[in-house]
């Protein structure tokens, strides 16, 4: 077992952004078309995260013309090559999947707001 986990360290990316279920991300994507690349930005909101370690993934959806379009990415695949974090959303929840039944403002997630340090007076 240790081999195989050594195996997976190796390939395991070195810094990932922080975030979590209800974040609005970007997730720039290398797409090959036949001889040539390019990146695909693909963003959305994070329904759910699950795995660990080299296994881990993540699921982003978003509306296009009306239609839920639901993409599932490995945290740690070399096509992902970076996960940009636009928006943080306060949720209480560990999956989103209620919102694949939500259109419109109902589909929404609160935004998370910086909390205000206290300071001595």
């Amino acid at each position: 077992m240790k081999l195989i986990d050594d195996i997976e360290k190796e390939q395991m990316k070195k810094e990932i952004p922080a975030f979590s279920v209800g974040d609005t991300v970007e997730v720039r994507v290398q797409i090959k078309e036949g001889e040539r690349e390019r990146i695909h930005a693909f963003t959305g909101i994070v329904i759910s995260r699950r795995g660990r370690a080299a296994h881990e993934m993540f699921i982003v959806r978003r509306i296009v013309a009306g239609e839920g379009v639901e993409r599932t990415f490995p945290v740690h695949s070399p096509a992902v090559v970076g996960v940009k974090v636009v928006r943080r959303g306060a949720v209480r929840r560990a999956k989103l999947h209620y919102l694949r039944k939500r259109v419109g403002k109902a589909a929404r997630v609160k935004e998370r707001r910086p909390t205000k340090s206290r300071s001595a007076k």
